[in-house]
This record gives C-alpha cells, structure tokens and sequence, in this order.
C-alpha cells in the first residue's frame, strides 16, 4: 500500500487506500474528491447554517450561507476579518432586516450608503469583509 511516491519529473503524489488524491503538478496542486477545512466543511460547498431566530453571525460562518426564516442578521464589529464572506438566504416571505453592528461600517455597493439593510422575502446577499469592521453588501432583494 503507497501513501507517497515521488517520481522523476518533479511531481508528488499522495494515496488513501491505494488511490491518488493529490499530486503536485508545474501548475500547482490537483486534488481529487473533497477539500474539507476542518473548521467549515467542504471547500467546494457553500455548507448552509439554518436558523429560525435572530442571528448574529460568528467567525464560523465565513464561507457558508445562513438560511434564516425570522429574526434578522446582525454584522458583529470584528468577528469576520478581510476576505471573508457570508451569504444570507432569506427563508421567509417576508422582510428581514441585515443590522449594521456597532462599529461596523457596511456599505451598499449600488450608491456607496451605508447602515442597516432589509432583505425581502426570498431575497439572497453575500457580505465581502474588506477588515473587521468595514463590509461590503449586495443582492437580489435589497434595499
């Protein structure tokens, strides 16, 4: 049973069980089957969180999607650092409210406003963390 094979032109190889899931290439690194971040999941996947209340979103949240059907979501001052992002889903016919935490600044994209946003019923955004307190939001849905 190989676990590593190095061959002649440079490239490494790496098995599970006698099957190759990644090798160094010219290119980079190719990997076959899931590449899991064991604190998010599977980085392929945007892994869905499901809550029914309020939210304020935590450092676990980055890469994922919350699926909320009441209650809103709160952006917590640094929690989510730059280039983390978080999409929200809107699970409910009706609106919701995205809360700008104190010390956030979160700007809408479409005229540069900030301050708190409402997501409609249905309605889907993705927040882009440029630092701890500074965000980016936008979407179908908002206003």
């Amino acid at each position: 049973e190989k676990s590593i094979e190095a061959n002649g032109n440079g490239n490494v190889e790496l098995y599970y069980d006698n099957t190759k899931k990644i090798e160094t290439t010219s290119d980079g690194i190719s990997v076959s089957g899931k590449v899991i971040d064991v604190y998010g999941g599977d980085v392929r996947r945007a892994i869905q969180t499901t809550k029914s209340s309020a939210h304020t979103l935590v450092a676990t949240d980055q890469g994922k999607h919350v699926h909320i059907s009441s209650g809103g979501v709160t952006v917590p001052n640094n929690v989510l650092t730059d280039g983390d992002m978080v999409t929200i889903v809107n699970n409910s016919g009706a609106d919701q409210t995205i809360t700008q935490g104190s010390g956030v600044t979160m700007y809408n994209p479409a005229d540069a406003s900030t301050g708190n946003r409402t997501l409609a019923g249905r309605g889907v955004c993705t927040i882009l963390f440029t630092s701890g307190s500074v965000c980016y939001i936008s979407g179908a849905g908002l206003s």
